[in-house]
């Protein structure tokens, strides 16, 4: 099961964090990686590691923010693989403040990269499926697009990510019938590079223990297995999906 030889899989977000730890992921199960962000040299760096695996993998740089380098870096796509059978949407960033405070253009930027983006990279890379009859969707929301929180004030970035999810729900009822399917995994806090610092602090160690039911933090490649998942041909009745990955925090 969840064999992903033959599939091409793009994964936004790719130059690090999860979305390179996925990316590692899907090729240890046979896939073909496109891995996107605006670093080229981070993903330059993660190509040859994946390809190390015995898969292809394909570098693009992209700003999924906008409309034209989300297009050519499609183009690209669909002209060196000629399909595209995976997108995963985890390209992503914030700008953290309360409703109160917040500026619009600090608004602005979370909404257009948190959830516009999304829509740009689905829109372009959506039409390319159709074409061949076959998708998996998976987008990378958040916890936080579920419920509210305590530990940090921003408003913008529980916005977008709640989004994302209701995004995804009509997303899986508008392509089911181009055999596309469209789901969403919600993280919980996970250990990158750009979180491992605060994660390793007192105060949050903590504070999961007071509201993780886990007791803590997830570990590098914990988010895979569900987006292996999402992405496999048994998930073939899964669409509309809205998985939380998060130690149980959204149970309480």
């Amino acid at each position: 099961m969840f064999d992903l030889k033959g599939r091409v899989v793009v994964v936004s977000g790719a130059s690090s964090g999860l979305g390179a730890q996925m990316a590692e992921g899907f090729a240890k199960q046979g896939a073909d990686l496109v891995i996107t962000a605006r670093r080229l040299d981070r993903l330059e760096a993660l190509s040859e590691k994946i390809r190390a695996m015995g898969v292809k993998c394909l570098p693009v740089q992209c700003d999924v923010t906008d409309t034209e380098s989300v297009n050519n870096a499609a183009g690209v796509v669909e002209k060196e693989f000629g399909k595209v059978d995976v997108l995963v949407n985890c390209a992503g960033s914030a700008k953290n403040a309360g409703v109160l405070n917040m500026t619009n253009e600090e608004w602005d930027f979370t909404i257009t990269t948190d959830i516009t983006s999304v829509f740009l990279v689905t829109r372009a890379f959506g039409n390319i499926m159709k074409k061949n009859n076959y998708g998996r969707i998976i987008n990378i929301a958040s916890m936080y697009g579920l419920v509210g929180n305590t530990a940090i004030d921003t408003v913008a970035y529980h916005t977008a990510k709640g989004g994302v999810v209701n995004f995804t729900r009509a997303v899986a009822a508008e392509l089911a019938k181009y055999n596309i399917t469209c789901n969403a995994i919600c993280p919980g806090y996970f250990a990158t590079e750009l979180t491992i610092e605060t994660l390793e602090t007192e105060a949050f160690q903590a504070y999961m223990r007071a509201t993780v039911p886990m007791g803590r933090y997830g570990k590098e490649g914990e988010l895979n297995a569900a987006a292996i998942f999402l992405a496999s041909d048994e998930a073939s009745y899964v669409t509309g999906a809205i998985l939380p990955v998060d130690g149980g925090y959204t149970a309480v």
